[in-house]
């Protein structure tokens, strides 16, 4: 028997056609659950629309239109992360991933300043980050990118080279994802984006250890038109409580927030099972299936839908 919970019917029905913004899935530089192809396959088994690909480390969208043409009837769409190993705020980086049909852009996440120096902790009973112990090893071994700055040494005064950046999501309409930033660099980055026309704007985990942002800071990202993601593994892996997840929900409102699952790793759910799992728990805590529905499927759907759909 499984160690894990099984997703009720009536949860399956209200995610289905929805995406997983939101995984992490083989092949990756860490053990992951399953792969690529797999995962295609179940997610249309069970009814979903597509998912994307997200790494640390590695650009995902060739690897993304490769999975599309063997697994046809699922869309999976591929990404990139700004982190030293795709070198840093790279707007080339960036443009090439946009040729290539990459669909969500994070800000860095493992090496951003706000991971690399926070000091806060998980709650008791919680699992670490997998990434957590790649990043050890690789610093145990001399390999220490330079931290990616968003900020001026003002702390306010958003680069020139994450301008350069956002002019390329915004050329090729990707989305854009905060990655790893802490509330300040959160805010000035999503102000510059509308800016320079980004259209389509994600503040990752906000519920996430390094990160935590208070419901105010979430009302004023909503505010500027950004959608707030709740991913699945944030609660289920202790990082945060499922009562103080679903009362930022409440308080920023359903429809300013998106799910997406996080999942991928050895330790967790299946990936398919990600959004469904999620939805119980909000059944559960008393919120609509419109609501979710709205979260799950009309959100994702705005985030995975072709520019030229739009």
């Amino acid at each position: 028997m499984s160690e894990h919970p099984v997703p009720s019917a009536a949860a399956r029905e209200i995610v289905t056609g929805g995406y997983d913004t939101h995984v992490h899935i083989a092949p990756d530089v860490m053990e992951r659950r399953i792969d690529d192809l797999s995962l295609a396959r179940r997610f249309s088994e069970v009814g979903l629309a597509g998912f994307v690909i997200k790494s640390h480390y590695l650009t995902t969208a060739e690897r993304a239109s490769v999975v599309r043409a063997a697994v046809p009837g699922t869309d999976v769409l591929g990404a990139i992360t700004l982190n030293g190993s795709m070198g840093g705020m790279n707007p080339a980086a960036v443009e090439i991933a946009g040729r290539l049909g990459a669909r969500i852009v994070w800000m860095p996440t493992v090496d951003s300043r706000n991971q690399r120096s926070s000091t806060a902790s998980d709650l008791p009973g919680s699992k670490p980050a997998m990434w957590g112990a790649l990043q050890a090893d690789l610093h145990a071994q001399g390999i220490v990118p330079d931290v990616v700055e968003v900020l001026s040494s003002d702390g306010v005064t958003v680069l020139e080279s994450v301008r350069k950046v956002l002019r390329v999501i915004a050329r090729h309409d990707m989305v854009l994802a905060t990655g790893h930033l802490s509330a300040p660099e959160i805010l000035a980055v999503v102000r510059a984006s509308k800016t320079e026309g980004v259209r389509r704007i994600v503040v990752t985990h906000p519920e996430f250890t390094s990160q935590r942002l208070t419901v105010e800071q979430q009302q004023e990202l909503a505010a500027e038109g950004a959608l707030l993601e709740r991913c699945f593994t944030t609660p289920y892996t202790g990082k945060v409580s499922w009562e103080d997840l679903f009362a930022n929900i409440r308080a920023v409102g359903p429809q300013h927030s998106v799910l997406s699952s996080d999942l991928g790793q050895p330790f967790n759910p299946p990936v398919e099972d990600g959004l469904a799992l999620f939805a119980d728990r909000l059944l559960a805590a008393g919120f609509t299936a419109d609501e979710i529905r709205t979260m799950a499927v009309e959100n994702s759907r705005r985030l995975a839908a072709d520019p030229k759909n739009l």
